[in-house]
């Protein structure tokens, strides 16, 4: 019985039917190509991280230009809702410059959706105490009535 080597087979491609040195005379590609991926602003995933990031904007401000508050529920909203913000625009920035392709030792996909359970969890909390707490402010009641993120 050999143990010796097999056959194997490899295949290398130039990107022309002419040889290995055709391509040598092909400008070379640029260093900062395929750093942004042109099409992901255009795709539903951004869309409704735009919308997201807008409507946590939108109470945001409704809360922080209500005259009432000096609450600890107001500022725990806005705590929430500009971490959850951040958090947005920090896994639309991912995927915009492909951050995802060079850091393969996160699970993207599982960090984004604990993310949005947990954000989604702590925004309802902080929507239900500060509506709670809104004694009729229009702007307060606007701004806690946010729907989260995931509805």
């Amino acid at each position: 019985m050999s143990h010796g080597a097999g056959l194997v087979r490899t295949t290398c491609s130039s990107g022309s039917a002419l040889g290995p040195g055709a391509g040598a005379a092909q400008p070379s590609a640029s260093p900062l190509e395929g750093l942004l991926d042109p099409s992901y602003p255009r795709t539903h995933a951004a869309l409704l991280k735009v919308a997201q990031m807008v409507t946590l904007l939108i109470a945001f401000i409704c809360v922080r230009s209500s005259p009432w508050t000096n609450y600890s529920a107001y500022s725990y909203f806005e705590v929430v809702t500009i971490c959850d913000l951040i958090m947005i625009l920090a896994f639309y920035l991912v995927h915009l410059f492909r951050f995802y392709r060079v850091l393969t030792c996160i699970s993207w996909p599982l960090s984004e959706l604990l993310h949005y359970l947990i954000g989604t969890l702590l925004l309802l909390i902080a929507s239900i105490v500060a509506a709670s707490k809104s004694y009729n402010q229009s702007g307060l009641v606007a701004g806690a009535d946010n729907p989260s993120p995931l509805a």
